[in-house]
């Protein structure tokens, strides 16, 4: 799935999509090493979908994007406004003296 479409979804179903993708993989990995796979490609489209999902919720955390109904992106948005005012007030402190 693209990642764009993976940017419409909620945090809630992003997660489930990401323990849904993981246990797939595992299976995957399973089954490679007891049998031959019908599409050993299929292990590499699972990775780079659980590398998405992975890089949408990072982008949420640190409010490059913003999730539907998603709160992180708020609170992301609160800490790095005040960590730029501790820089700002940091670079006042050098000034002075």
């Amino acid at each position: 799935m693209k990642a764009e479409k993976y940017r419409e979804l909620t945090r809630d179903e992003l997660e489930r999509i990401i323990r849904d993708l993981r246990e797939e993989l595992f299976n995957l990995r399973f089954r490679v090493s007891t049998q031959k796979l019908d599409n050993p490609l299929r292990i590499r489209q699972v990775r780079r979908d659980l590398s998405r999902v992975l890089t949408i919720l990072r982008e949420d955390e640190l409010g490059k994007i913003r999730l539907p109904g998603s709160a992180g992106a708020e609170s992301g948005e609160k800490a790095q406004s005040q960590t730029q005012k501790e820089a700002v007030e940091d670079e006042g402190d050098t000034k002075e003296n």
